[in-house]
């Protein structure tokens, strides 16, 4: 009787395990803050000593930056490749030792000519290349809970990036520029590559896994075919969307005006008479609210049409702009940051989500690569669009206004624009 029933009691489940993209998050998030010192935001924190000490204008400065990015926008596109066919794992160990070996280098400069050298270095292997990479390790891990994913690795990524600024400018202020970047290029080689080889993996797929967590065994009723299959749209056919260009410019423009206030924003507060004091507690308020971008835009993103959040990211950032000519007190100030902090959040986890959720993720480095160069080409603009206004009319308060309307209008253009439908499994869509 007893052997009876017990061939029919079913056999108690196993203990579940936490899903390794999980730990993989954790690490493209690391890498992500690994970035800072190729960010515009990272340079940022050095422009006044970096200048002073090598003696170069604003002016000067930002035509570097302008081609150093341009150039190192390149790195983006030729990563999205090696990335589709080698994976994550040995391409975010390279690109980390290749970027702190620069980011040491770039601490022992000298003149402007080393200086173009080493920065265009780490806007090519930082800011493009180490970003699609930590951008994509987590669109190859999931697929189903993606906005809860990105959710996350926004917030992890802006915790981060929130206790290194204030930890990258207390060296700053303890050994100076150059002892604080050489600090920074040694995590990077001592920390970031090893931890790469370590826990990252090339994909669920080579883990015996399904996105998000599925085991071949959990599945064992799908066609087996299913597993490691990658559907989705071309990179060809993404880029012939409206719904690419107006998230991809929307996303660009955020990054052309964080670059542009991000290098210079002690000199954009100074002129409407703040020091640097309150330029630091900016930085520590726009992270705080980012955070809370963050984990709004993730829950939002699951119940709320992604063109109309996007508008509304957009809305809020073009407020921001429009505000900034006007403040004059320090409430108006930490509000400002408030606001921007909270519509950068929501466009982070946009960009983060977007390109997965709506291509899926059969050429998903290569449509990153593309967006991301995108950005790129706005965030080298954007400080060298602001100087010349600057130079050319004396004030910010111009450019700024301008921004806000073009950042409204693209606002407008995202909440109507239609998304593609899903490409079918090995469609050549």
């Amino acid at each position: 009787m007893n052997a009876g029933l017990s061939a029919v009691e079913p056999r108690p489940r196993a203990a579940r395990r936490v899903y390794y993209g999980w730990f993989v998050l954790l690490v493209a998030s690391a890498a992500m803050v690994g970035t800072l010192p190729a960010r515009t935001q990272g340079l940022g924190l050095v422009t006044e000593p970096l200048l002073a000490d090598l003696g170069i204008t604003h002016v000067e400065y930002a035509t570097l930056n302008l081609w150093a990015t341009l150039l190192g926008s390149l790195g983006a596109i030729g990563i999205g490749r090696a990335l589709d066919r080698f994976g994550g794992r040995g391409v975010l160990a390279l690109v980390s030792l290749a970027l702190g070996t620069v980011v040491c280098l770039m601490s022992r400069v000298h003149s402007f000519a080393t200086l173009a050298v080493c920065v265009t270095l780490t806007r090519g292997l930082g800011q493009s290349a180490l970003s699609v990479v930590s951008l994509a390790l987590v669109g190859q891990w999931f697929v189903r809970r993606i906005d809860k994913a990105m959710a996350l690795y926004g917030l992890a990524t802006s915790i981060g990036f929130m206790c290194a600024f204030p930890l990258t400018g207390a060296l700053i202020q303890s050994w100076g520029w150059r002892g604080a970047w050489f600090a920074l290029g040694c995590a990077l080689l001592a920390g970031l590559a090893p931890l790469a080889l370590l826990v990252v993996r090339r994909g669920p797929e080579a883990c015996g896994l399904l996105p998000d967590g599925e085991s071949d065994a959990d599945s064992s009723v799908r066609p087996s075919a299913s597993v490691g299959a990658l559907s989705g749209h071309t990179a060809r056919a993404a880029l012939a969307t409206p719904a690419f260009w107006v998230f991809a410019v929307g996303a660009a423009l955020y990054g052309l005006v964080a670059s542009g206030i991000g290098l210079f924003n002690e000199r954009i507060l100074a002129e409407r008479g703040f020091g640097a004091d309150v330029y630091y507690q900016t930085l520590v308020v726009t992270a705080l609210t980012a955070l809370v971008g963050n984990g709004l835009g993730g829950w939002l993103a699951a119940r709320v049409r992604l063109g109309l959040l996007m508008a509304a990211a957009l809305f809020v950032l073009a407020l921001g702009l429009a505000v900034l000519p006007q403040i004059a007190t320090l409430p108006q100030v930490q509000l400002w940051a408030a606001t921007m902090g909270l519509g950068g959040g929501l466009v982070m986890v946009l960009f983060f989500s977007v390109w997965p959720r709506v291509f899926g993720r059969r050429e998903l480095g290569r449509i990153q690569g593309a967006a991301q160069a995108i950005t790129v080409f706005a965030s080298a603009v954007g400080p060298l669009l602001l100087e010349w206004f600057r130079d050319w009319t004396g004030s910010y308060r111009a450019i700024f206004q301008i921004l806000a309307l073009v950042i409204a209008a693209v606002g407008a253009l995202a909440y109507w624009v239609r998304l593609p439908a899903p490409a079918a499994d090995g469609a050549r869509a």
